[in-house]
């Protein structure tokens, strides 16, 4: 009979009825084992230069201030009940913030409601009040914005090739329309501030499903720093700073902190030995 037993990390098959026999396996696992560590390095490299590959392709695309237009999608006061991944107070200014960047950096608007009628709601005050003139589609039925005929119309009238979007709910609305924008060959910036769900788990599956086709998922003041590029470019810090106190205060008290120092001319006990 022949048994199979682990001998000091060895693999040895020992016949009983015969004293003599033995077979040592260990040097066939070691050519196995050598063959897997060359795969597995194979598996690793390949993947490796598959990732440098992309990274060496990838297009920045910089926004364009003359190529781009604002869309406010579907930020409906019934539609803001659904929002759950963001603080009310917090998503309320995002989306004040978002529809306020075509004001000051001169972008053309398009305003997008979905039956607006009904439970949805209607777009805030403060948002149609800052464009009474602005193309403003109000869509009947269409869940996504792109299979509106009126809409579609008012984005191709614009003549611009980037779009800067967010609307609510982000899985649906926001990814929606991206998607679309995509396959029509524009280039999409989605400002993850403005666009919400009812989760943090949904939003962040349907962040990865944009960006997978190419969608830029941005913040706010990424957005608005591309668009000026230079803080000696116009509309550059005279304009940028009164937007950031207002709509990104942690940036806004920076500057005013520094102007404070400057007007008073002093500095407190210990502030002149801080690195500079």
């Amino acid at each position: 009979m022949k048994v199979a037993v682990l001998s000091k990390r060895k693999y040895i098959e020992t016949d009983f009825k015969n004293p003599g026999y033995s077979k040592d396996f260990n040097s066939k696992f070691k050519v196995q084992q050598t063959a897997m560590k060359l795969y597995l390095g194979y598996v690793v490299a390949a993947v490796a230069m598959g990732i440098g590959a992309m990274a060496d392709s990838f297009p920045f695309e910089r926004l364009n201030k003359t190529d781009a237009v604002l869309l406010v999608l579907d930020m409906q006061e019934g539609l803001a009940s659904l929002v759950r991944d963001f603080d009310a107070t917090l998503y309320r200014q995002s989306i004040l913030a978002h529809s306020a960047l075509a004001k000051v950096f001169d972008l053309p608007v398009i305003l997008s409601t979905s039956s607006e009628t009904g439970p949805n709601g209607l777009l805030p005050a403060e948002i149609t009040d800052m464009y009474p003139d602005a193309p403003f589609v109000r869509r009947q039925g269409e869940v996504n914005a792109w299979d509106n005929a009126d809409f579609r119309a008012a984005v191709q009238a614009t003549n611009k090739s980037q779009v800067i979007m967010a609307g609510i709910v982000t899985d649906v609305c926001t990814t929606f329309l991206a998607l679309s924008l995509r396959d029509a060959g524009y280039s999409v910036w989605a400002n993850i501030e403005a666009s919400g769900t009812t989760t943090p788990l949904i939003r962040d599956v349907s962040n990865s499903r944009m960006a997978r086709a190419g969608v830029q998922i941005v913040s706010l003041f990424s957005i608005a720093c591309d668009l000026m590029r230079d803080w000696r470019a116009t509309p550059g810090a005279p304009e940028l700073f009164p937007f950031f106190d207002k709509y990104y205060p942690a940036y806004g008290f920076i500057a005013r902190a520094h102007r404070n120092a400057i007007l008073n001319g002093t500095i407190l006990s210990g502030e002149s030995v801080l690195p500079s």
